[in-house]
């Protein structure tokens, strides 16, 4: 039987995990199947047929055990509303167990209720111990599973979600991405951007994750600037670069002036020579000839001595 993988979504905007469907053929975009996971069975969205399918993981590809029917849909529709109520619940128990620095963030359900999975965070990175809790949530909900399950900051902010920092009125992270990518300070300064903390900081308390959106057109760019403080020939003279244009592919030089002021002009690309190259071109033009021989040449250069 030949393996057929999909792509399938347990949330809006989440990540995407891939399954093996071949049990169950013809599954297309769109249906919702109920798959095993490495936490239980779960009900999922089929958002992609995966053409040329990747080496499988470690132990294999996870399965599609069935389609799923109108039963598990009010089912998990009957779960889903009572996560609020075991949040406020599991938010109450924390609170008299002392448990300082610990934010429960959300509650949530399996599809058919015997998986309740607590989502909390922390205020430091040290790992915290929450098997009191977990053992307390246990014996308020016997018959589900609890999982008591640590997500990090922009985790938080992708649930919470909220007005960006930039002023959009979805954060990014709760409205379409749903990766998050590494993202340095190097970024940021390979932009150009203002490095205040205030200006480059998103709501979760991490670097914004748009820095990363033109992090990469910005380093190709770059490559074909000449960098600050070179210096290069201009159609108006000589002078240093002081200021790298890259989107508009254009430099600020300070242009060299006799009277001592100080000249500023914006060139294209196409309008720069590098000054080091141009220089030694002249000098090589200027070095005296060292294939003279008696009469012989023409190069119009003084002989060596």
């Amino acid at each position: 039987m030949q393996t057929t993988i999909i792509g399938v979504r347990f949330t809006k905007i989440g990540k995407i995990y891939h399954f093996d469907s071949s049990a169950v053929p013809d599954i297309g975009i769109g249906e919702r199947v109920i798959v095993d996971t490495a936490r239980g069975k779960h009900l999922g969205e089929v958002i992609q047929k995966i053409a040329e399918p990747p080496s499988p993981p470690e132990g294999g590809w996870k399965s599609v055990e069935r389609r799923a029917t109108p039963r598990d849909l009010l089912l998990q529709q009957s779960w889903q509303s009572k996560q609020t109520e075991a949040m406020i619940n599991c938010r109450a128990r924390s609170s008299e167990l002392k448990l300082d620095g610990v934010k429960i963030v959300a509650a949530e359900y399996n599809y058919d209720g015997t998986r309740l999975a607590f989502l909390f965070s922390t205020e430091s990175e040290e790992k915290v111990d929450l098997k009191s809790l977990k053992k307390d949530m246990q014996a308020i909900y016997p018959s589900t599973q609890i999982e008591m399950r640590q997500i990090g900051p922009r985790d938080v902010a992708k649930l919470l979600g909220g007005m960006g920092a930039c002023g959009l009125e979805t954060r990014c992270c709760s409205k379409f991405l749903t990766d998050f990518s590494p993202i340095s300070i190097k970024m940021a300064k390979e932009q150009g951007l203002s490095l205040t903390p205030a200006e480059i900081t998103g709501m979760c308390g991490r670097l914004r994750c748009c820095l990363i959106y033109e992090y990469e057109q910005y380093v190709e760019a770059r490559k074909a600037l000449p960098k600050r403080n070179k210096r290069v020939v201009t159609p108006k003279g000589e002078g240093k670069v002081i200021d790298v244009l890259p989107m508009s592919n254009k430099v600020t030089v300070m242009l060299d002036s006799e009277e001592g002021k100080h000249i500023w002009a914006t060139f294209d690309r196409e309008e720069l020579q590098p000054w080091d190259e141009l220089e030694s071109l002249r000098r090589k033009s200027e070095a005296p000839c060292d294939r003279h021989e008696a009469g012989g040449c023409t190069c119009g250069k003084a002989r060596k001595s």
